[in-house]
């Protein structure tokens, strides 16, 4: 948000204070300055736009005039000059819903001149970054940078009868705007309307039928008051922010549009000579409730500051912001807020507090340490399980990705997912992130596909939520790439999933989903209980190399860990080890393989291990493993180790394996 120092200067008669020291008062008390910029004799203060979010009366010259009046202690002079506009209007107004819209207000000229605006108003505007456009739309865009009101000129000639409607858009109703789109409504957008049509997205944008032109005479101003939520949801819906809608969408003060007015009439009569009011304000309205008195004890005040402050500072301290304070007692006010500031702004005790501290200046305020008693923190299992989880995979080398938890329907089908049982996102990001992820795996997926392109190798896992309609479930997702051939990365991850779950067994599959290998997938189980899936995307998923993926429920895993974790002391003794490679059919299941050679080896067979996996000819592959044995109480002889090696062999041979010796 931009303001000028010469234009604030001029509502603060008598204030000789320098930029940088008005930006730092600023940035002190009120809102974080980003900069100063000399322009054309005057000098710009940028101020972050997120530091004055809750302060509606800020994004005006005016409000901020207002602020630097209180913090040097000096009057402040109010550009809107009070006018009574007894006569009748000559054009209705009709609101549908008073929540939507709080009050609507509007003027009728005619003898209007268009016209380039005198030189003065074209550099305050392009000072501020505005573009001068002519004169009337630059008193609209000046009177919204002054007081922080936006406004709106209609044409009047183009407009359809005598009554202006704000109403919400027919479902299927369109507008073409001043920026030369055309938005397509719903009935949750609000629209300014006359006996024809939309004519502007309300709080937002004007419509191009009824915009000012160079012919246009007689015109309607428009000074109104929307509903911040409402403005808020249209403009993200239809991906359209104006200078309008920021304003509006920090919940404006409803009193400003009859100042608005005022303040136009005075400037219009100024830079359109000739131009006369017809008839009198138009001013549809809800009288808001007046506001309650806040009480504020000032012993309690002081606590939560750390300091003592008098209370005549105190109150000095409100009313050079405008609060009206009245004394309860010595140690008690009733503070009534103004309507500017009560604007889901200031509405409880401890928004008093702030006012006063950062005025007296939070610096002047001596640092103590908080006295909370200290306690630990009541343990979170869900996440301690997660916290390990994730350890464990970092120390096998995979590396943790972050993915968004939206995905497009083409994804979820691609997933063998249904897109109907997603939870759709009301207003997506993107038109490929309208669904709320139902699995883990096209996020993993995609992250193979970016990352193979430079990589011939890499780890990857994410621990995330699985969102259904009515609950939300963690997973475990992992993955591992290569270009070479093998199933090693497949048997990897299968060794990570009993990792966390010793026990855990490995069912193959009968029906492979689409995005599979048809021969490398297979359940994850414990007991009966299905706890995910360990397979290898299918060729056409992955190109340049093969990826294989485990996918668990961490939910069900936390349950069915033991209470009590089974230890092993370090052996004893060394241990030996010798290779084999088994010849097998090409579509023979590795886990068969395995629990014949851990069968054949016996009690002394103390892990196997997998190393590699070769295609041979005549339909069939070659699968080699190292098998370590010992015993608990002594070092396995040389004979020992032969003969349980003979054994494996003898009995493999006899299972119909071919043995590569």
């Amino acid at each position: 948000m931009k303001f000028s120092y010469n234009w604030l200067l001029e509502m603060l008669p008598g204030l000789d204070v320098k930029p940088a020291v008005l930006a730092n008062r600023i940035t002190l008390k009120t809102a974080e300055c980003e900069g100063i910029e000399e322009h054309r004799g005057d000098y710009i203060i940028d101020i972050d736009n997120k530091s004055i979010t809750h302060r509606p009366d800020l994004w005006g010259h005016h409000g901020m005039a207002r602020e630097l009046a209180a913090i040097f202690g000096n009057k402040l002079s109010d550009p809107v000059k009070g006018r009574n506009f007894a006569e009748r209007p000559c054009i209705g107004v009709e609101i549908e819903d008073y929540s939507l819209c709080p009050r609507y207000s509007a003027l009728v000229f005619e003898g209007v001149t268009v016209q380039p605006s005198p030189a003065w108003l074209q550099a305050r505007l392009e000072s501020i970054g505005l573009n001068a456009i002519n004169n009337i739309v630059d008193v609209t865009n000046f009177v919204m940078a002054e007081i922080a009101q936006p406004m709106h000129a209609f044409d009047a000639e183009k407009l359809h009868g005598g009554t202006i409607y704000v109403r919400r858009a027919r479902q299927g109703e369109s507008i073409a705007a001043l920026n030369d789109l055309t938005y397509h409504l719903d009935t949750s957008n609000l629209v300014i309307a006359d006996g024809a049509g939309a004519i502007a997205i309300a709080g937002i944008i004007g419509g191009s039928g009824s915009a000012i032109s160079g012919s246009t005479t007689q015109i309607v101003l428009e000074s109104a008051n929307f509903n911040a939520s409402s403005v808020r949801k249209t403009s993200s819906r239809l991906k359209l922010r104006t200078d309008a809608s920021m304003r509006f969408e920090k919940a404006q003060d409803q009193v400003n549009t009859i100042r608005g007015l005022e303040r136009a009439l005075e400037l219009l009569q100024q830079v359109s000579p000739g131009i006369k009011l017809v008839g009198g304000v138009a001013d549809a309205y809800r009288p808001s409730p007046p506001s309650s008195p806040i009480l504020l004890p000032l012993d309690w005040l002081n606590r939560k500051l750390g300091r003592d402050i008098p209370p005549n500072e105190v109150r000095a301290i409100l009313e050079s912001l405008e609060f009206k304070v009245e004394e309860i007692d010595s140690r008690t006010f009733s503070v009534f807020v103004p309507s500017w500031r009560a604007t889901k702004d200031i509405a409880i005790k401890d928004d008093l507090v702030e006012e006063v501290g950062r005025m007296v200046g939070y610096d002047s305020i001596t640092p103590a340490a908080p006295l909370v008693p200290a306690s630990v923190p009541h343990p979170n299992p869900e996440r301690e399980f997660q916290h390990y989880v994730r350890e464990m995979a970092a120390a096998q080398g995979f590396t943790e990705v972050k993915n968004y938890s939206f995905i497009s329907e083409e994804m979820a089908r691609a997933f063998s997912l249904d897109p109907e049982r997603h939870v759709q996102v009301a207003n997506p990001i993107a038109a490929d992130q309208n669904l709320l992820r139902r699995s883990l795996l096209p996020g993993i997926w995609k992250n193979i596909r970016d990352n193979a392109r430079h990589l011939d190798s890499f780890r990857l896992f994410e621990i995330g939520k699985e969102i259904e309609p009515a609950v939300e479930t963690p997973h475990f997702a992992a993955a591992i790439f290569a270009k070479n051939d093998g199933v090693a990365g497949l048997l990897e991850l299968k060794r990570v999933a009993e990792c966390l779950l010793p026990g855990m067994r490995a069912r193959p599959s009968a029906e492979p989903r689409a995005y599979e290998h048809p021969r490398r997938c297979a359940d994850l189980m414990c007991g009966d209980t299905v706890l995910g899936r360990v397979f290898e995307f299918h060729p056409r998923m992955v190109e340049g190399g093969r990826a294989a993926v485990v996918d668990l429920d961490l939910a069900l895993l936390e349950k069915l860990q033991p209470a009590q974790p089974h230890y092993e002391p370090l052996r004893k003794f060394p241990d030996s080890a010798f290779d084999l490679s088994i010849v097998a059919p090409a579509r023979a299941l590795i886990g068969d393989v395995e629990r014949a050679l851990a069968r054949h080896a016996g009690p002394d067979l103390l892990s196997l291990s997998f190393l590699r996996d070769f295609t041979l000819p005549d339909d069939q592959r070659s699968l080699s493993y190292r098998l370590t044995v010992g015993a608990p109480d002594r070092t396995l002889t040389s004979d020992e180790v032969s003969a349980i090696r003979s054994r494996v062999i003898e009995a493999m041979r006899a299972s119909g394996y071919e043995l590569r010796v």
